[in-house]
């Protein structure tokens, strides 16, 4: 988005499809190394931003041998742990690690301090390191401006970009609508990533703050990314998130919301480790009410029907707050379920795995609600008259 202000033309690849400027050219999963060796061929392509998945560097490397900048966001406790000899999220680490290798000397890699497994990622880079963190006083960060190198933080609840001493404030968490007035802290992290991306590729600071002042997480542009609406009353997020790390972050973003009542629609990849489903069923047990989960065929991946959710029940059995538990066959049957059900002032998260699918059926939810929309919870905040919304407030 800010580059194509900046008036390149931007070729993406992502799990969600290749795109050359507005337009997509490919649908689904297209994280892996052909999908960025499409991007980086187009002759209409002067930038290239390309997501490399775990999988795709195992099987065929990344698609391309040198990169102006890397940006690796976290690592966590890991997602796909068991598979292809990867049992831990240190071995996740060294696979993710294959992008800060190929950063050119001119380049830089844009590492997350706050990760321990991702600030060590800077001993593989052969240009210079950008650190990112919410907080600007991480020993990490210290250390790094100590010696001269950059680093974007929030100071104030305004982003700061930093070059050894000398500080830079970029612009208020007020201004950037994605990250909701600062209170959705992943996407904070999201935005400082981006902002030191951008930083390093020498664009003017102008066109960075107009960037990050008119990028939304509307449907149209990063659908299942935390979309927050409004659809019969009942506040409803959109999320891709599905592994413990990225539910704990989810869990963490909605904690001030102040419904009474909460559901989830959540499932899992058969491949995942028993203990990675189980754990899931526990955070989403003691942070919901009612529990919808869904075994799309999608998601068997070599496990036989019901064993997804009878892990998940495992783990929900411990929970503190879950009072009712659904067991949905498909992933969209779940979604209609949840919506078709939600009463007005209830929160509802729905884990989109079907990312396509289920946007086009909330947007036929939208449009047959007169007062269906998306919600600023900056205006929320400060409307109480707002009906449903006070129910609504608080950010992978």
């Amino acid at each position: 988005h800010i580059l194509t202000g900046a008036g390149r033309r931007v070729g993406m690849a992502s799990t969600d499809g290749i795109y050359i400027g507005e337009r997509r050219i490919d649908t689904g999963d297209c994280s892996g190394p052909l999908s960025a060796q499409k991007v980086l061929m187009n002759p209409a392509v002067d930038a290239a931003v390309l997501e490399t998945a775990r999988g795709g560097i195992l099987r065929a490397g990344l698609g391309f041998d040198q990169c102006d900048v890397a940006v690796v966001t976290n690592i966590g406790e890991g997602d796909h742990l068991g598979l292809a000899d990867i049992e831990t999220p240190e071995k996740l680490a060294w696979v993710k690690s294959t992008l800060v290798f190929v950063v050119k000397p001119t380049g830089t890699a844009v590492l997350n301090a706050a990760d321990p497994l991702v600030a060590n990622m800077a001993e593989y880079c052969k240009g210079s390191v950008l650190y990112f963190a919410l907080d600007g006083e991480h020993p990490i960060l210290s250390a790094h401006r100590a010696q001269g190198g950059r680093a974007v933080f929030v100071r104030d609840n305004v982003i700061v970009l930093a070059e050894g001493e000398a500080i830079t404030p970029l612009i208020p968490l007020a201004d950037v609508p994605l990250t909701h007035g600062g209170r959705i802290g992943f996407q904070v992290e999201n935005v400082l990533a981006a902002t030191g991306a951008v930083w390093s590729l020498g664009l003017p600071l102008p066109m960075l703050r107009l960037g990050l002042m008119s990028f939304t997480n509307d449907l149209d542009k990063i659908p299942g990314r935390f979309n927050l609406l409004e659809i019969g009353g009942a506040t409803v997020i959109l999320d891709y998130g599905h592994n413990v790390s990225a539910l704990e972050r989810l869990l963490e973003a909605i904690a001030s919301f102040p419904h009474e009542r909460r559901t989830v629609v959540y499932s899992a990849a058969g491949d995942r480790r028993d203990g990675d489903i189980i754990r899931q069923g526990e955070l989403l047990g003691d942070a919901f009410d009612r529990v919808i989960l869904y075994e799309d065929p999608s998601v068997f991946r070599g496990r036989a029907p019901g064993e997804i959710a009878a892990l998940f029940r495992k783990g929900l059995a411990s929970g503190t707050r879950v009072s009712e538990i659904q067991e949905v066959g498909s992933a969209l049957e779940s979604v209609e379920v949840a919506l078709k059900s939600a009463r007005a002032s209830e929160l509802v998260l729905i884990q989109v795995d079907l990312i396509d699918e289920s946007i086009d059926l909330v947007r036929r939810y939208l449009a047959s609600d007169a007062a269906g929309r998306p919600i600023d919870l900056t205006e929320a905040l400060q409307a109480p008259d707002s009906g449903a919304i006070l129910a609504a407030q608080v950010i992978d």
